[in-house]
C-alpha cells in the first residue's frame, strides 16, 4: 500500500504545459468571434492576421523555465519528506513480509495496524502536498500566461495585426509571431 509518486523531473518539466487548456479557450473564443464577424470578403482580404503557438512559448520561454525552477525550490523540502516518509512505509512492509511468520499475532496486528496507520497519513501529506503545488502551479502560469498575453499584444499592435489566433496548422513565416513573442519574453 505505498503511495507512488510521479517523478519529480517528469513533474516539473511538463508542470507548465498542463495548463495550455486555458489558452486553447482563448483560442477558440478568438476563432469564434472572427466567423461571428459580418466581414465581407474584400474587408477579409484587407485583415492582417497572425498566429502563435503558445505551445512552443510554454515551454520555450525563460520565465516557464524560471517557474519551474521556484517551485521545485519551494517544494524539494515537502517531496524529500514524502520521499523519506515513503520509504520508512516499505521498510515496515518489508519487516512484516519477512518476519510476519515468526511473529506473535499480536506483534502482527500492531505492526499492521502501524503499516495502515503510516498509509493512510502518507496519502494524506501527499494529498496536501499536490493540491498545495497545484495551487502554486497555477499562481505561477497565471502570471506568465499574463505575460505572454502582453506580449502578444503589444507585438500585434507594433506591426498592425488585426487578428492574432493561437495555434494552425500551418502558418507562414510572415504571420507566425511565436519566435517574435519569444524573443521579447527572453530579452525581458
Amino acid at each position: 500500500m505505498v503511495v507512488e509518486f510521479l517523478y519529480w523531473g517528469a513533474m516539473s518539466r511538463t508542470i507548465l504545459l498542463m495548463e495550455v487548456s486555458t489558452l486553447k479557450l482563448v483560442r477558440n473564443l478568438l476563432i469564434a468571434a472572427t466567423l461571428a464577424l459580418p466581414v465581407s470578403l474584400a474587408q477579409a482580404a484587407d485583415a492582417k492576421i497572425g498566429v502563435v503557438s503558445t505551445g512552443k512559448i510554454m515551454s520555450s520561454a525563460p520565465q516557464a523555465e524560471a517557474a519551474v525552477k521556484r517551485l521545485e525550490q519551494e517544494f524539494a523540502p515537502r517531496k524529500k519528506g514524502l520521499d523519506e516518509a515513503v520509504k520508512a512505509l516499505r521498510k515496515q512492509e518489508e519487516k512484516l513480509a519477512k518476519d510476519g511468520a515468526v511473529m506473535s499475532d499480536s506483534q502482527r496486528r500492531s505492526l499492521e495496524s502501524e503499516i495502515r496507520n503510516q498509509a493512510r497519513e502518507l496519502k494524506r501529506t501527499s494529498d496536501e502536498f499536490r493540491e498545495d503545488f497545484n495551487l502554486r502551479r497555477n499562481e505561477e502560469l497565471g502570471k506568465f500566461q499574463k505575460q505572454v498575453l502582453e506580449v502578444i499584444n503589444g507585438v500585434a499592435k507594433e506591426e498592425g495585426f488585426d487578428l492574432i489566433v493561437e495555434g494552425a496548422l500551418y502558418a507562414s513565416p510572415q504571420v507566425d509571431l511565436t519566435d517574435k513573442v519569444l524573443k521579447r519574453l527572453t530579452s525581458k
